[in-house]
């Protein structure tokens, strides 16, 4: 549910349209929280300063996606979520402040849970200078957010390590903080990633086995994934330790053909990958011809 407008024209943002959707299922509601009125009056206030032709510098995107448009959206869901008691999942959780509308209580007792994303935990404001609007995102990287969300993972207010996987193609990442479209290709790398932040100290191996596995699978109910058990689907990734190796075009498998994690190296290697028991990746070769399976939602 994007009760705030991003990639595509999908924006439900009616008072009367929302009490309907919070009122109406007892699936869990995931939303992209971000206040549309508050976008329309900071975007407007930089046009009148830049020109009406959209030309605003990048830099001044997390001011358009503000800190206050993200909090302002997510209080309106979690408010609604407790009016109606509905299950509630707010998606990449940018901010600090969107942290105290959130409960520190075990997993199973929340009807209210959170995702931050792989780029919201690497990056912060300072990384458009080096690259551009290739972590241009929405909702915006910012300043001074970073730690306090990694803290938020490993207190459990943040339940969740997603990617918010976008393939734009470079050619529409161009532009500034209006034009460029927002968006990154995270998944191929979002493991190597936690786990170089495993090898800095800021997570454990534990801590990202729930967030990335158990949790996603607890909190949508997917039946028989997102745990090493008998009976599971055997969705299982085979990483190697203490192998050095550096992201280059040529080992990017998604279409767009880009990352913004070009240059970096990991010390942790993805070697094989099983999908249903089946052998899907393997040192660098995918199994083109294979396909996956529907998950299924508990009964």
């Amino acid at each position: 549910l994007f009760m705030g407008s991003s990639t595509g024209n999908m924006l439900v943002d009616k008072m009367t349209s929302l009490l309907n959707i919070f009122n109406s299922t007892d699936l869990l509601i995931a939303t992209h929280c971000e206040d549309q009125g508050i976008i329309k009056e900071n975007t407007e206030k930089y046009l009148t300063k830049y020109g009406a032709d959209g030309d605003v510098p990048l830099r001044y995107h997390p001011n358009i996606r503000s800190t206050e448009a993200c909090y302002q959206s997510s209080e309106l869901a979690v408010r609604l979520a407790r009016i109606a008691d509905a299950r509630l999942h707010i998606l990449h959780i940018s901010t600090a402040k969107e942290l105290q509308l959130l409960e520190n209580i075990p997993l199973v007792e929340k009807r209210i849970t959170a995702e931050a994303c792989v780029s919201h935990l690497l990056f912060t404001s300072s990384d458009y200078q080096e690259l551009g609007t290739r972590i241009k995102c929405n909702p915006a990287i910012k300043k001074k957010e970073r730690n306090a969300l990694r803290d938020a993972v490993n207190s459990g207010l943040i339940d969740v390590i997603a990617t918010d996987h976008a393939p734009h193609l470079l050619k529409d990442k161009e532009g500034g903080a209006l034009k460029a479209a927002s968006g990154m290709p995270m998944i191929q790398f979002s493991l190597v990633s936690m786990l170089g932040l495993v090898d800095e100290g800021v997570f454990t191996i534990e801590k990202i086995v729930e967030k990335m596995c158990h949790a996603p699978a607890q909190i949508y109910e997917i039946h028989n994934r997102g745990f090493i058990r008998t009976g599971n689907q055997a969705d299982l990734v085979l990483v190697r330790p203490n192998t050095e190796w550096t992201v280059t075009k040529n080992c990017i498998f998604s279409k767009c053909q880009w990352s913004p994690l070009e240059g970096h190296s990991f010390r942790w290697k993805v070697e094989k990958t099983f999908v249903n028991g089946h052998l899907l990746y393997s040192d660098g070769a995918i199994d083109e011809n294979y396909r996956g399976q529907e998950l299924r939602i508990r009964n």
